[in-house]
């Protein structure tokens, strides 16, 4: 990281952004070539270890490339401003992210998905929501064990107004 003075390292604040964003890009490599998509995501942290849980279609392209390369990455950002200032330099936009490293295993354990999808819409909506065999059955499941991460936050500078 470049910018240590954004850097976020308080375990309670990256678990705000965490819950704060909604959307995570996950990104893929097939044979070489990158490839990213937007997914809803959940989370646990325990023992300051980051797991990440995404749903989507039964198959397709994603999954055929995670089984190939199960090495992934991902970013998500939230309290994203704009902001001018009187020069060019001095445009930029506020941000709060997330970014890292991890490995993706496609989880086929019915009772895992069931908890995997009670996390993600927990992350999602705040509220706790139950799943039978047959719900689990239609969707793959995610996990991305996250080998590194960091968080980065960029605040309004002093003095300078916002665009919105």
């Amino acid at each position: 990281m470049t910018r240590r003075e954004r850097e976020v390292t308080d375990l309670n604040e990256i678990i705000r952004i965490l819950d704060t964003c909604k959307v995570v890009h996950l990104g893929l490599s097939d044979n070489g070539e990158p490839y990213v998509v937007p997914m809803n995501y959940g989370y646990t942290m325990e023992n300051n270890e980051l797991t990440l849980y995404l749903h989507g279609a039964a198959k397709g392209y994603k999954l055929d490339v995670m089984r190939a390369n199960p090495k992934v990455c991902f970013e998500m950002e939230c309290n994203v401003i704009p902001f001018e200032g009187d020069v060019a330099c001095q445009y930029g936009t506020t941000y709060e992210s997330v970014i890292g490293r991890g490995t993706a295993e496609i989880v086929e354990d019915t009772e895992e998905k069931k908890r995997a999808l009670s996390i993600l819409m927990k992350t999602q909506t705040g509220k706790d929501f139950t799943f039978t065999d047959k719900m689990v059955s239609i969707v793959s499941i995610i996990e991305i064990h996250v080998s590194e991460y960091t968080a980065k936050r960029r605040p309004l500078p002093e003095g300078l107004r916002n665009s919105r």
